[in-house]
């Protein structure tokens, strides 16, 4: 079996696949048109990356970074540590 590894402090997101949307009048509006969500669960991380972050974090990363690919196809994304904004975490209240 074969992963992916990151180097050289980057971060594997695994991107997920986006919904269809429909508008109310049942018009599909398709990828492109839509705005891209910078968001993704981690999937593996460089020894030499961030240390608050972990396999399974979901995050959000800036935007015009990193390097997409596919693998065993599944989309994901490499982005250098440094461009991980926050991550998104579960709280019982604001």
């Amino acid at each position: 079996m074969k992963k992916i590894q990151p180097v050289n402090a980057n971060i594997l997101i695994r991107l997920e696949e986006p919904e269809d949307v429909k508008t109310g009048g049942g018009i599909i509006i398709p990828d492109i048109a839509r705005e891209k969500r910078n968001e993704g669960v981690i999937e593996a991380i460089a020894p030499d990356a961030a240390k608050t972050l972990s396999v399974g974090d979901r995050v959000i990363y800036k935007e015009m970074t990193g390097t997409e690919i596919s693998f065993n196809n599944v989309k994901y994304i490499l982005v250098p540590s440094d461009d991980i904004l926050a991550k998104i975490v579960e709280v019982d209240e604001i």
